[in-house]
């Protein structure tokens, strides 16, 4: 991984998708990225090597051309990528605000599941020092 870029463009649907393969995977081949974005549709090798391409001139992957068959991998972690962009969500649509961004998600999440509700009160205690 390199060092947290605040400057990387928003992902696409597709290359978010790509992205979760790659964090749940760790580095891929081409083959083996065409191969996950296959089980949840259907995706052409071809695509799968153009996207690559175009998200690692974006900075969104890393690649290691070292092998005959080259190497993709998430040029970011998925909490890195997550910090980011939820700071820019917060920024541009809350006035940099995270406390209404998060009461603007928890208000439009119909139930959120017991353990949801414990990791909350977890943070807030954390946070407030409480």
């Amino acid at each position: 991984m390199i060092a947290p870029r605040e400057d990387l463009p928003q992902p696409t649907r597709t290359e978010l998708s790509i992205l979760n393969i790659l964090w749940d995977k760790g580095p891929c081949t081409v083959r083996e990225v065409h191969e996950a974005m296959n089980l949840a549709g259907t995706s052409g090798y071809t695509t799968a090597l153009k996207m690559l391409q175009v998200m690692h001139q974006k900075g969104l992957v890393i690649r290691d051309d070292s092998q005959r068959a080259h190497v993709y991998a998430a040029s970011q972690t998925k909490e890195s990528m997550q910090n980011i962009f939820l700071a820019d969500l917060a920024e541009r649509l809350f006035d940099g605000s995270a406390s209404r961004l998060v009461l603007q998600a928890l208000g439009n999440t119909p139930t959120a599941s017991d353990n949801d509700m414990r990791q909350i009160r977890e943070l807030l205690s954390r946070l407030g020092g409480d």
